[in-house]
């Protein structure tokens, strides 16, 4: 499989993540391919491309839903979507030829928080 980058210090945070996977439970766990940085009550989206005319990581029944996390350790975290009755998810063959992966997009916090969007900068200096 091609390498893939995500920035381990972005611009703006919470940052994107890439998923290494997700559990068929209720509420789901996701995990990220390395420290998220995320807070309980982060709102955020999982998308899990489709490529090459499938799904390639099976549960696609997840993408572009949002929910709110609650997390667990640094690259876990609880998300309130049932995916009980969803696909698998799975970690397609090397020869995929693809870099898209799934990944976790924050879009927002409880408002009651709102602690998590305080270093984000347009010009860093």
């Amino acid at each position: 499989m091609p390498p893939i980058f995500a920035d381990p210090f972005p611009i703006f945070l919470p940052a994107m993540r890439i998923i290494t996977d997700i559990t068929r439970s209720n509420p789901a766990i996701v995990t990220t391919s390395f420290d998220n940085d995320y807070i309980s009550g982060l709102i955020v989206r999982i998308v899990v491309p489709f490529v090459a005319g499938y799904w390639p990581w099976g549960m696609n029944q997840i993408n572009n839903h949002t929910g709110t996390i609650e997390v667990i350790d640094s690259t876990h975290f609880y998300i309130d979507i049932d995916t009980t009755t969803y696909d698998p998810f799975n970690t397609p063959f090397s020869g995929l030829g693809s870099n898209q992966r799934p990944c976790v997009v924050p879009v927002g916090e409880i408002n009651r928080i709102l602690t998590g969007a305080t270093v984000n900068i347009l010009n860093p200096s």
